[in-house]
């Protein structure tokens, strides 16, 4: 199974432009994925769908966007979302006691999407009421490979000013119920704007990169009181992850869109390492 994620579209950024950049990388990037061999058996959408979270118009552009796609599409809400806006213009959306969490059934794996939006907080949020939804399914199939959805990584990242406080209440409830269990075979986030892996509360963390614009690579300290005009937005490309799930472990690849300059081709030169990579592969 190839479960495509993608993550921080931040539509609307540029309102009331239908041609926004935004637009522009969240095309690139689903068309990457539209015409992948194979293609994707669906596809997350792990939150800041729009820049701003009341509006509807932002929204309807991306499903506007996706329709079409020749696979399912699982939307989590981020900082920058609103429920309202959301639930207006998706009314299907599952919203156990106000929240946007839901189990996707995927063969043998279950992916469980949970709600880390804390409407008037840039960083997350996982109150009890969300923490029982999550406990009440992970019982229902203790014993089942299941991989957890989000929107806010609860690491601290290192970045200087894109990261979480680990010690934060909600980073360490949702650290243990994420501990106690043993079938969680990873956790997907987005928010931070760059590929990031981790091991965090007992499995492996993997956060997607943006489609759109990334966030510069800067461990140096940062004085919040003194701008120093140091790099914080950057122009790469639109980027996604793909899980490839094999049945017992998940293994996390990240890629930008658009076209690649192509160096090498499988021909008669390359004949002898595929077939060697192979009668390798084969072997007990």
């Amino acid at each position: 199974m190839l479960i495509a994620q993608i993550t921080d579209i931040h539509l609307g950024f540029d309102q009331g432009n239908p041609d926004e950049l935004n637009r522009k990388r969240l095309d690139i990037t689903l068309r990457t994925l539209r015409e992948m061999v194979p293609p994707p058996d669906l596809l997350l959408a792990t939150g800041d769908l729009a820049d701003m979270g009341d509006d509807l118009l932002s929204y309807a552009r991306l499903e506007e966007a996706v329709a079409g796609l020749p696979f399912p599409v699982h939307y989590a809400l981020g900082n920058h979302d609103g429920r309202a806006a959301f639930r207006a213009a998706f009314p299907d959306a599952p919203m156990p006691d106000g929240f946007h969490q839901y189990a996707i059934e995927a063969g043998n794996l279950r992916i469980l999407v949970l709600d880390t939006l804390e409407e008037g907080r840039h960083g997350g949020g996982f109150c009890e009421t969300r923490a029982g939804w999550l406990r009440a399914r992970l019982a229902e199939a203790p014993g089942r490979p299941t991989l957890l959805v989000l929107h806010h990584p609860p690491i601290e990242s290192g970045h200087s000013w894109m990261t979480e406080n680990p010690d934060a209440e909600w980073v360490k409830r949702l650290e243990s119920i994420v501990a106690a269990q043993t079938n969680i075979v990873a956790i997907v986030a987005g928010h931070l704007h760059r590929p990031v892996v981790a091991q965090w509360a007992g499995t492996t963390l993997a956060v997607c990169p943006s489609t759109a614009p990334q966030v510069a690579l800067d461990f140096q300290p940062i004085d919040p009181d003194r701008p120093d005009d140091r790099a914080m937005i950057v122009a790469d490309p639109p980027c996604f992850a793909l899980h490839h799930w094999n049945g017992r472990r998940l293994a996390t690849h990240f890629d930008t869109a658009g076209a690649h300059e192509t160096l090498a081709r499988f021909g008669p030169g390359l004949q002898p390492l595929v077939r060697m990579l192979a009668a390798e592969k084969a072997e007990p």
